[in-house]
């Protein structure tokens, strides 16, 4: 590994370092969500109502949280690309593992598993970026990384519901899982430059858990950031595994029909809005310390009236843009709240803040979220628990907006520096 003469990695391999993260999370979105569209295979299969089904998504929703800040402390101390490489390995091996449950006991235990692997790397790869990018850069370059949430997500989808339609929901967790037993491999050779490396300052050094719990407790723009981020992520967790199913379901699509179509407008429209927010993040954050933060509330605001479409309009081409036009919107999200995160905390316990924010979103999100849909719908309909839905969204959208205006500050160098916002 190149590193410059101020203990940075060398931009070439910056950008080697983002590409190789990049694909990863790619897979690690397509092993996610593409029990999203094995829902009605699996219910009549493993003979489970809607409200078991969403389990599969809860369950491992629960142990990504509670793994994720411990992840988080072993990424502030160890190798980082050590941490990377573990969870990839075992989240893939858990995958491939998911096909040959015999019970649907067997099918949520392999979930869990999932969840594992997946904080290893969830936490660890965001603050890494963070080493390797400086702060007027960020929301692009995480903006890159998280390209892989629709493009991957849209993946599962549409190979979830071709696998259906043409072979069985087992043949869909054996091709997803397998190649990630391979890309383990190249978190291996992944850039690990010093933690800070790109902030200003002096280098960090290791702190005490209760130290670095303290700091966080004080930062309040990352806390604004994490509970709106708590509140999109209750919403559209719940949507992710219910779409398809609703579109099968109550609109009549065929299985892999539903899953190609939502899985095209997820990789299309969360493509452009991730990519235009990382963009726009950045001219925000030039201005204001929280000016990404505030293009978020108001990207959640905007996208309400497209949800509340899509649960209420029986025509599928209107259905169909509403979707485009709120996963858009949602979308332009990724980068600047993430960057939000990363920057408003000191290099020393980022990853952990990535770990603890990770546990407060999900516990309070996506992790309830699956169920709750799958109950209202056994007494409603999924449309009306869909349109519910959108309650949570315009809820973290207001927050943003109002705390970005509160918490303003001029993007000064002074300003922006973590360390010195902690006090």
């Amino acid at each position: 590994m190149t590193v410059t003469a101020d203990g940075t990695v060398s931009r070439a391999q910056a950008r080697y370092g983002l590409a190789i993260l990049t694909i990863i999370n790619l897979l690690n979105y397509l092993d996610r969500y593409i029990v999203a569209a094995l829902f009605p295979s699996i219910e009549r299969d493993l003979h489970v109502d809607h409200a078991q089904a969403g389990l599969l998504g809860s369950v491992f929703i629960v142990v990504y949280m509670i793994f994720a800040p411990v992840a988080g402390v072993l990424g502030d101390r160890y190798a980082r690309r050590l941490v990377l490489a573990a969870g990839v390995f075992l989240w893939s091996l858990a995958t491939t593992g998911g096909g040959f449950a015999p019970t649907f006991v067997a099918l949520l235990a392999a979930r869990a598993i999932v969840g594992i692997g997946e904080a290893g790397y969830g936490t660890v790869a965001p603050g890494l970026i963070a080493d390797l990018f400086k702060r007027t850069e960020r929301s692009r370059m995480l903006a890159y990384f998280y390209v892989a949430i629709p493009v991957g997500s849209a993946c599962g989808y549409t190979l979830g519901g071709w696998f259906v339609q043409h072979h069985t929901w087992r043949h869909a967790f054996w091709i997803a899982g397998l190649p990630g037993l391979a890309v383990a491999l190249l978190a291996l050779v992944v850039p690990e430059p010093p933690r800070g490396a790109t902030d200003e300052g002096p280098a960090p050094e290791k702190v005490p858990f209760t130290v670095g719990l303290r700091r966080l407790g004080r930062n309040s723009v990352y806390w604004t950031a994490v509970a709106g981020l708590t509140l999109m992520t209750f919403s559209i967790g719940g949507l992710a595994n219910w779409m398809p199913s609703f579109l099968e379901l109550e609109r009549g699509m065929k299985p892999a029909d539903a899953g190609l179509y939502f899985g095209a407008i997820t990789a299309a429209a969360g493509l452009t809005g991730t990519l235009v927010g990382g963009w726009l993040g950045d001219v925000f954050d030039r201005r204001s310390t929280t000016g990404g933060m505030n293009l978020s509330g108001w990207g959640l605001l905007l996208a309400v009236p497209f949800m509340a479409i899509v649960a209420r309009v029986p025509n599928q081409l209107v259905i169909f843009a509403a979707i485009a036009a709120a996963q858009f919107l949602i979308f332009l999200n990724n980068g600047p709240l993430n960057a939000a995160i990363v920057s408003a905390v000191p290099a020393d316990v980022r990853s952990f803040a990535v770990g603890l924010s990770v546990l407060a979103y999900h516990a309070l999100g996506d992790a309830i979220s699956p169920p709750i849909i799958g109950w209202i719908a056994d007494r409603s309909s999924l449309g009306t628990a869909i349109l519910l839905n959108a309650l949570p969204v315009a809820l973290g959208g207001l927050i943003l907006v109002v705390g970005a205006r509160l918490l303003h500050q001029p993007a000064t160098p002074a300003a922006v520096a973590p360390a010195q916002r902690l006090g």
